[in-house]
């Protein structure tokens, strides 16, 4: 296993932030880590590279316990957190090939990353010239110089415009093939464009630990549209793979569908077929949002 942790717990003072936490995540995981602010996620990550130390349980990053064995870990971990700590003075080259000479990582490693990341065009300029997105492709960039086996990323998307997002997706997705990735956000969206599996923590205790495949199989899918004219319930119903229609107010209908296929442009084809216009159109709930909700909130 990648990441084995085993029964921990982290308290400060009569405050307990972690309680008996235990997985196991294998390499070419990558798994959403999802919890309310508060309920651990940032303090079980800061464990998991050496930033803090348990106060019961044991953890091993790449076969490596992270209280007997620190540097080793850190070798092992590219990690991008959530305040993303940079110079905003330097250069971008220049910042990243800073640190490829601290971790003794080759030069052309430099050339590597930028071009992975995106981050070409924008290599020549200053960090603190820099939009939030591209500041957040600098850390993710640094977090890959030592080519590290496992990828710890706290909220990696912060601040992409949606060309960008599309892009550090599908660039976590490749990463994930060869190495392990832990990848905390809020945005549920993210989830499941990326992970694997989600593991859920509230109050410092996980509260669910599944693949995703198993969370979304099954599940009914809620689209909520309203159309310019008022339409009969049952020409709504004729459409594939409808469950029930309701019509809550004016011309606003809550369409439900037995699949997790984003059906938005089944319902887009119905209005055009039938000379209707959409003034608004959107997936109601999630299944993912749904239990995050039942599983945090109280």
């Amino acid at each position: 296993m990648s990441i084995t942790v085993q029964n921990i717990t982290k308290t400060y003072g009569d405050q307990k932030a972690l309680a008996a936490v235990s997985f196991e995540i294998k390499k070419g995981e990558i798994v959403g880590f999802l919890g309310p602010n508060g309920a651990g996620k940032s303090t079980m990550m800061k464990i998991l590279t050496t930033y803090l130390s348990p106060s019961e349980g044991e953890a091993a990053v790449n076969g490596f316990p992270v209280a007997e064995a620190p540097t080793n870990v850190q070798k092992s971990v590219g990690y991008l957190p959530e305040h993303n700590p940079l110079y905003l003075e330097m250069y971008v080259k220049e910042y990243l090939a800073f640190n490829a000479e601290i971790y003794g990582t080759p030069k052309q490693k430099v050339t590597q990353v930028i071009e992975q990341t995106g981050l070409t065009p924008e290599a020549h300029k200053k960090i603190g010239q820099l939009s939030k997105g591209y500041r957040q492709r600098v850390g993710l960039a640094n977090a890959l110089l030592h080519n590290p086996e496992v990828l710890i990323l706290d909220e990696p998307t912060t601040g992409l415009d949606p060309n960008q997002l599309i892009e550090i997706r599908e660039l976590i997705k490749s990463l994930g093939k060869e190495k392990t990735v832990l990848l905390s956000t809020h945005i549920m969206q993210e989830v499941e464009a990326i992970c694997d599996r989600v593991i859920i923590i509230n109050k410092g205790t996980i509260v669910l630990d599944k693949p995703l495949k198993e969370l979304t199989e099954g599940q009914q899918q809620i689209v909520e549209v309203e159309f310019d004219y008022r339409v009969e319930t049952v020409a709504i119903q004729q459409l594939a793979k409808v469950s029930k229609v309701e019509n809550p107010a004016g011309f606003v209908y809550h369409i439900y569908f037995d699949t997790q296929e984003d059906m938005r442009s089944k319902v887009f084809d119905f209005a055009h077929d039938n000379g209707l216009k959409i003034l608004q159109l959107h997936q109601k709930n999630t299944t993912l949002e749904k239990l995050f909700v039942e599983l945090t909130s109280g």
